[in-house]
C-alpha cells in the first residue's frame, strides 16, 4: 500500500489525532468515505455509458449484416 508498513501508518495515525483530534477523526473518515463514494459512482456512471454506447453499435452492425442477408443479390 505505496510502501506504506504499519509502523508508518501508525505514526500517521497518532499525528492525525493529535492535529484534529479524536472527536473530529470518525466525522472526517465519514467525510472521506462519502466522497470515495461518489467519485466510483461517478466512474461507474461513465463505464456504463461507453458500454451502452458499445453494444449499440455492435447492434446496428448486426442489424446492416442480417438487411443484407435478407436482401436479394443483384444481377
Amino acid at each position: 500500500m505505496f510502501g506504506l508498513g504499519l509502523p508508518e501508518m501508525g505514526i500517521i495515525a497518532v499525528v492525525a489525532i493529535l492535529i484534529f483530534g479524536p472527536k473530529k477523526i470518525p466525522e472526517l473518515g465519514n467525510a472521506l468515505g462519502k466522497t470515495l463514494r461518489s467519485f466510483k459512482e461517478g466512474v461507474g456512471i461513465g463505464d456504463d455509458e461507453s458500454a451502452l454506447e458499445e453494444k449499440e453499435k455492435e447492434k446496428e452492425k448486426e442489424k446492416e449484416k442480417e438487411k443484407e442477408e435478407e436482401s436479394p443479390p443483384k444481377i
